[in-house]
């Protein structure tokens, strides 16, 4: 009994946490959620491979109820191009639904090193502040189509909202970076949801699943992280609003490392 009040404990605790960063920085709760998820299955005794799997596409179903509450609070303060969100999504959902089915197929160990080393570059760029051309502009849909096939390849792979490349990619465009956030918060809607649906599809007879398992999402850990992240990720849009620039790109920056640090270590 006492185990399983600590395991519901962790998953609210998480999702508090990462729901609030995932608002502040447009990130997505994943970046968060997935090793720490990783580490709490661990704990419950489920099978490594199976684990980091469940990991990413509990994280990702999650993110569909996290990203809401962040897409909402940031339109409040007139912060997502919608025009950016409609022109890059069909890309996004593609590339999702592609990179999902890689889950199945990849060993734990490449998947693992695909985040971390995804992380640690993003961080690397936010934290050295390059500076992109004052010329510079949004691609057309071509390219807004094929950026969001990326994005969206890459971040089923990791269970992240969007806003790890989003973000950049949008202020590489001279996107401002209030806005860069609010916009990378909605795009993490439709990466959520269509990787929550492959994710469910590709883990349908996986050997090796727990009860409550629907696919690769499990079920207990997914209330008790949405029960919160959806609250607190209202607030982090707030505070994404009143924070200094510099904060923020550091705060992003600082996040990264934190996490591609840890799963880096697992891994060793």
């Amino acid at each position: 009994m006492e185990t399983m009040l600590l395991i519901l404990s962790l998953y609210l605790l998480l999702g508090a946490v990462a729901g609030f960063f995932a608002g502040m920085l447009g990130i997505g709760a994943g970046l968060l959620m997935v090793p720490a998820l990783n580490e709490i299955f661990h704990m419950q005794g489920f099978a490594t491979d199976i684990a980091l799997r469940l990991a990413l596409g509990t994280s990702m179903a999650g993110i569909v109820f996290n990203s809401l509450a962040s897409m909402r609070a940031h339109h409040r303060y007139g912060a997502v191009k919608w025009d950016v969100v409609w022109r890059i999504s069909p890309g996004i959902m593609f590339g999702t639904l592609a990179g999902s089915q890689l889950v199945r197929v990849l060993a734990t160990e490449v998947l693992a090193m695909i985040f971390a080393v995804f992380l640690v570059l993003i961080a690397i760029q936010m934290a050295v502040n390059l500076k992109p051309k004052p010329s510079r502009a949004l691609p057309g849909a071509l390219g807004m189509g094929a950026t969001g096939g990326v994005i969206g390849l890459i971040m089923s792979l990791i269970a992240g909202g969007g806003g790890v490349l989003s973000v950049p990619f949008l202020l590489w465009c001279n996107v401002d970076v209030r806005r860069a956030i609010g916009t990378a918060a909605a795009i993490g809607f439709p990466i959520a949801l269509s990787g929550t649906v492959a994710y469910l599809i590709a883990g349908q007879g996986a050997s090796g699943l727990p009860p409550w398992s629907l696919g690769f999402i499990y079920l207990p850990a997914l209330v008790g992280v949405v029960l919160t992240s959806s609250v607190t990720a209202r607030y982090g849009a707030d505070a994404a609003h009143r924070l200094p620039l510099r904060t923020l790109r550091l705060a992003f920056s600082g996040l990264l490392f934190l996490v591609a640090g840890r799963m880096l270590l697992r891994m060793l």
